[in-house]
């Protein structure tokens, strides 16, 4: 149980697993690599969100946290409950994979 939240610790998320059964684990690199991944993930996933003035943070490496502007925020348990709170903190329904959003993004990428 999470001592500040009070919330349980849930599942890894599938997103979270890496492994690679040929290579040897030394103690904190598979930590290192897990937390890695989850940066590189949260700035991708930001890279849809700032369209939508909201953002993504990481929260200790178990959960994350979704902002908006107005000083609303959400706990999201993993990624594949992500696009539910998005929708909740902004009222409506989106579609991350729009083509119309990834012409914005490459757009925002290009400049």
């Amino acid at each position: 149980m999470c001592i500040f939240c009070g919330d349980f610790i849930s599942n890894v998320h599938w997103t979270d697993f890496k492994n690679d059964a040929s290579s040897e684990i030394i103690v904190g690199d598979l930590q290192r690599v897990r937390q890695q991944s989850r940066i590189e993930r949260v700035h991708f996933i930001n890279k849809i969100l700032v369209f939508y003035q909201l953002k993504l943070t990481d929260w200790n490496g178990s959960k994350f946290i979704l902002n908006d502007l107005k000083g609303n925020s959400s706990i999201v348990h993993d990624l594949g409950t992500l696009w539910v709170e998005v929708e909740k903190l902004l009222g409506f329904a989106i579609d991350p994979l729009s083509a119309n959003l990834m012409d914005k993004i490459e757009l925002s990428e290009d400049t």
